[in-house]
């Protein structure tokens, strides 16, 4: 049966509360103990899927097809344990799993109130699986205080009353503000995020605390005794250069020994860091330096991409070199000239995304790739864009374009290249889909199987022709186009086992050019670089020798 460890935010947001859930996640493992970690979003969307990335950062996407918190994504870079779609819930789903048990009748004509109902409905998804692992790690979104998660806060309340004494930890991060002025590290804002918390019966056996710097002495004792923690239960976190520092850093902390003595566990298991250690001296130890462009629609908020960032960062650890990223609105292409800005660059990427928007700018880049012989790597809207300049510029089909950015135009005006994916197969059964469903978990979700043409390119880096990779898209290359493009270079390598999705495209006479239908990104670690990532960076490493 697990312990549940209970992860909060006050102060201010974007403190680092699922960095710190991955970090202590990974310290448990090293110790030998199983985890799973799970995302409590207090936000009333179903899920993030329908949610601009400038709201919320990128959609992390399951195996199983549920679309998550980022945070989801720190938690399987950090411990290796695949999410699952039971670890992420929103008020969203809570408020809709309660209604539709009311139309149906379960509550039996009662009166339903956020107490016991809502909260009953929380604890019932921090129940699932907990008989799987050792420590169940639970990070509640949002800040003590806000208003949309008091339901979470008294659901945790309840849950760790209801649990045997000793069974549940409450681990609480705040900021430690310095003011310059005075030269003093502050504590008061703690102090007053703690109160808040007790005054909803709940109150924090950890503290880990933000700051610039150490936290002194006299602060930690100050702390202590205010809060009403151990000194010992005082963690410091500060500022690091890499976030992949942060298990070992935060053991230096001692975060890991301060959970297990506060379950008290004793005598401790000693932890095995050599994993982490390897980790970071990757990170400080490199061999050079590449440059690789992502040209993309959201690089004004680089957390919209945050998996392809980190799995860039994986592949340059793979081949002991520093990846610098160029972030470029692909916009700027379609009223500027590329060369200027993609010329002095060691390899491009094009990521996913939706809407027309920015579109002609990402066909433009990976047609310098193509043309410059620059390394490529296009993610699925970027595979479309590259199968769409393919079309134009190889195949000469001058108005190929996309179902997705052809409301209003005429059809005789351009060729569908790309078409809304109308069928497919999940498991056993086939999925269908009209093109004016509703947004919300109607594209094809999860992972699935993809078969390698032997020699090429993909199946080399990958050391297989079998995959299984996850996907996230709405659109789909037809594949009626194959044979002709096939004629002018560009090679259908990787398909669906029933060889009707085409998953990867690739141009033959060039060194590394990959389009991929789906996210190798999600599923890179850093002690497990995506293969896809490191033969990118690979490339990149080669291509900047040549420069």
């Amino acid at each position: 049966m697990a312990r549940f460890i209970f992860i909060t935010g006050g102060v201010v947001s974007s403190l680092g509360k699922g960095l710190a859930s991955a970090a202590l996640g990974a310290l448990l493992q090293a110790r030998g103990y199983t985890v799973r970690l799970r995302k409590l979003d207090p936000y009333l969307n179903v899920d993030p899927g329908t949610m601009s990335p400038f709201e919320h950062g990128e959609v992390f996407v399951t195996d199983d097809g549920a679309e998550t918190d980022l945070d989801l994504g720190h938690y399987e870079r950090f411990t290796g344990v695949a999410a699952r779609s039971t670890d992420s819930i929103s008020s969203g789903r809570v408020y809709s799993n309660v209604l539709e048990k009311e139309r149906r009748g379960d509550y039996l004509g009662k009166t339903i109130q956020v107490i016991p109902h809502v909260t009953n409905e929380i604890k019932d998804f921090i129940r699932i699986g907990e008989d799987e692992v050792d420590f169940m790690l639970c990070e509640i979104g949002g800040t003590v205080g806000d208003i949309e998660g008091l339901p979470f806060f008294e659901a945790i309340r309840q849950f760790s009353q209801e649990k045997p004494r000793g069974e549940c930890v409450l681990m609480h991060l705040t900021l430690l503000p310095y003011i310059k002025a005075s030269g003093e590290l502050k504590t008061k804002p703690t102090q007053h995020s703690v109160k808040e918390l007790r005054s909803i019966g709940l109150a924090p056996d950890i503290l880990v605390c933000r700051s610039e710097g150490p936290i002194p002495v006299k602060e930690r004792e100050k702390l202590a005794l205010f809060c009403n923690v151990r000194p010992d239960s005082v963690i410091a976190a500060q500022d690091l250069k890499s976030i992949y520092e942060a298990p070992l850093a935060y053991h230096r902390e001692g975060m890991d020994q301060a959970v297990l003595d506060a379950f008290g566990i004793a005598p401790a298991p000693k932890p095995n860091l050599t994993r982490w250690e390897d980790v970071v001296d990757r990170i400080h130890n490199t061999d050079g330096e590449v440059r690789v462009a992502i040209v993309g629609k959201y690089t004004q908020l680089e957390d919209a991409y945050k998996s392809i960032a980190e799995a860039l960062t994986h592949g340059g650890m793979a081949n002991r070199v520093k990846v610098k990223i160029e972030w470029i609105d692909a916009e700027v292409f379609e009223t500027e000239d590329v060369a200027p800005h993609l010329e002095r660059l060691n390899a491009i990427l094009v990521p996913g995304g939706f809407g027309e928007r920015g579109t002609e700018g990402k066909i433009k880049a990976a047609q310098f790739a193509r043309e410059k012989k620059i390394p490529y790597l296009g993610i699925c809207l970027g595979m479309q864009m590259a199968v769409i300049e393919a079309a134009r510029n190889m195949a000469h089909i001058g108005d190929a374009a996309s179902e997705e950015f052809s409301e209003g135009v005429d059809p005789s005006n351009f060729t569908p290249v790309v078409y809304h994916l109308k069928e497919w197969v999940q498991g056993n059964a086939k999925v269908t889909r009209a093109k004016d469903d509703d947004k919300g978990g109607t594209m094809r979700l999860g992972s699935y199987d993809a078969v390698l043409t032997e020699g090429s390119h993909v199946a080399d880096a990958y050391g297989t022709t079998n995959i299984e990779e996850r996907h996230r898209h709405r659109y789909e290359v037809d594949i009626k186009f194959r044979e002709q493009l096939e004629k002018n270079g560009l090679t259908f390598s990787g398909m669906s086992p029933d060889g009707r999705l085409p998953e990867i495209v690739e141009v033959k006479d060039h060194p590394w050019y990959i389009g991929v239908q789906f996210h190798p990104e999600l599923k890179s670690k850093p002690f497990a670089p995506h293969p896809l990532f490191a033969d990118f960076v690979r490339a990149a490493k080669e291509q900047s020798r040549l420069v």
